[in-house]
């Protein structure tokens, strides 16, 4: 029981790396607080939790509205009495493209869903965990952008991703002395929506990592879990790869 009686807030939660960390921090002893667009799937999730006796809430919204970042954090303190912890998880890739082709509209999007959204989170949920002294704040950025991890056509993804952990250092920084941990992990290839359902794509994808297949969403909420537990009690600043190997390729 990782996270007993811990309150965490997972954002992305209606699928892929989401909606597995739902279910694993729930066994794992946490409330879980979801959050994302669709709230069919978010109510489906809640009850399949609530019947294994476990303890989840939900609130449908869109985290590029700085008012979603305060309610769902309103709704943890309400429900639960306090927030200890976020996995903030929430992301699109958008069009794929060259930057001179891509549309502006598509630039912004992309920032805003990635990391725009992470400041509202960040504003919402560090003061909320400083009050119960202290928590641990999870990012999802990915090897795209970092490292060896550059790939074509995905200019705006990469740029929204690495600015995520230099967001998530500086927030380390600055809140590490008020016991509040604030990490990024950089998932490698993962089987979930984005990646889509075509067998060649995924053969692809996985024939680039070293260990030769493409991640379980619930091996990516493995990590969350571990930085947003006790036993990374010393971890913070830290853009963790959970990415199969991809740091270590050579381009």
């Amino acid at each position: 029981m990782e996270l007993r009686d811990k309150t965490i807030i997972i954002t992305g939660a209606s699928s892929g790396i989401g909606a597995a960390a739902a279910f694993l921090f729930a066994a794992e002893g946490a409330n879980v607080v979801l959050g994302a667009r669709r709230a069919t799937r978010l109510n489906t999730i809640v009850g399949q939790i609530t019947q294994s006796n476990g303890r989840a809430v939900y609130l449908a919204g869109d985290v590029t509205d700085e008012a979603y970042s305060k309610d769902l954090v309103a709704l943890a303190e309400r429900q639960f009495g306090g927030l200890d912890g976020a996995f903030n998880n929430a992301g699109i890739m958008g069009e794929m493209g060259p930057i001179p082709d891509m549309e502006s509209e598509n630039w912004h999007s992309v920032l805003a869903t990635n990391l725009t959204s992470a400041f509202f989170a960040a504003k919402a949920q560090i003061p909320a965990m400083e009050e119960r002294g202290g928590g641990s704040v999870v990012f999802t950025g990915t090897f795209v952008g970092f490292s060896n991890g550059g790939m074509p056509g995905m200019g705006a993804y990469a740029a929204s991703k690495a600015g995520l952990i230099g967001l998530a250092q500086s927030l380390a920084s600055e809140h590490a002395a008020n016991g509040v941990r604030i990490n990024t992990i950089l998932p490698g290839g993962t089987k979930t929506d984005m990646a889509g359902d075509d067998p060649e794509t995924h053969a692809f994808i996985a024939g680039l990592h070293p260990l030769k297949r493409m991640a379980d969403p619930k091996e990516i909420a493995q990590s969350a879990l571990f930085l947003l537990s006790d036993r990374a009690s010393f971890v913070t600043g830290s853009p963790v790869a959970v990415d199969g190997g991809m740091a270590t390729r050579l381009v």
